[in-house]
């Protein structure tokens, strides 16, 4: 079994000491369902190849970023990146497929917070260029991300700055963790192929934002359901703003009560499946804390 020894540094979300801890039977995304989503997402990652020294110029940093990823149904994730990239250049040189690597997945909060990240995954396996006859199949993966897809099949504009078109590359998984807003957990290739990610995910930046913007009356008053915290009226002398939302809840930043700035979570009555369930569980909780 690969072991890359993949470091958790400290994502920095100082608001968990002293926030009030969810009930230990409310429902909560597993680890393997918080990685699938963040791969599966637009977040920011960055590739790091042991052996292979970073671009001097930042403008080739972000050519080692992917423009789009995916999850096949086997597990391994696709990855689009310019053919000039050095990823892209150290798989269609390595020698039996043992170019290790890990993918770094940055989670930031879509509206402006104090401790701005929200977590980070990491994804280390192997490197390898997509073999030709599944190079279709896999760019229709790719395709729901919006990634330049129509270039990878021979049709579109080739990559801004040139580099002479797109590398499809799939990164077999080894291991996986994550260090975000719910802890720091391990998760083993098995989980991440049976994981789905949050059905919120696509929405969520535009519902934060919207909620963020248009609702901030009701985010603060939800302060009023939280009878075991001290700082239980802090919605009425300060902000309110929405962190994190995903098929069981919400999340809610408190960053000016007395005592000290603390997250609350807010668990909807059942999971949501889409954004019109969605709709209905904000209701009845706004109307609970009305």
């Amino acid at each position: 079994m690969f072991r890359p020894g993949i470091p958790l540094p400290s994502t920095g979300q100082s608001t968990e000491e002293g926030q009030p801890r969810p009930k230990e039977e409310a429902p909560r995304p597993s680890a393997a369902e918080r990685v699938r989503t963040l791969v599966e997402s637009k977040a920011t990652a960055s590739l790091s190849i042991p052996g292979i020294e970073a671009a001097a110029t930042p403008g080739e940093h972000l050519a080692d970023a992917p423009a789009a990823r995916a999850v096949t149904p086997d597990g391994d994730v696709l990855l689009l990146l310019p053919s000039g990239s050095a990823a892209a250049r150290a798989a269609a040189y390595a020698q039996d497929d043992e170019l290790t690597c890990v993918m770094e997945i940055t989670d930031v909060a879509p509206v402006a917070i104090p401790h701005r990240i929200r977590g980070r995954a990491w994804v280390a396996g192997w490197l390898t260029p997509v073999r030709e006859r599944q190079r279709a199949a896999s760019a229709a993966l790719l395709a729901p991300d919006g990634g330049p897809v129509g270039e990878l099949l021979g049709i579109g504009e080739a990559p801004a700055g040139g580099g002479g078109g797109w590398a499809l590359l799939r990164l077999e998984v080894g291991e996986a963790c994550v260090d975000d807003l719910w802890g720091a957990e391990a998760v083993e290739p098995e989980a991440l192929t049976t994981a789905a990610p949050d059905p919120l995910a696509p929405h969520e930046a535009e519902l934060l934002q919207h909620l963020h913007a248009a609702h901030d009356d009701q985010l603060r008053r939800l302060c009023t359901l939280l009878d075991d915290h001290p700082d239980r009226a802090c919605g009425a002398r300060g902000r309110a703003i929405p962190v994190a939302l995903d098929r069981f809840g919400l999340r809610v930043r408190f960053p000016d009560a007395p005592g000290s700035p603390f997250d609350a979570r807010f668990d909807f009555p059942e999971p949501v499946r889409n954004v019109s369930e969605l709709r209905r569980a904000m209701h009845a909780l706004f109307e609970a804390a009305g």
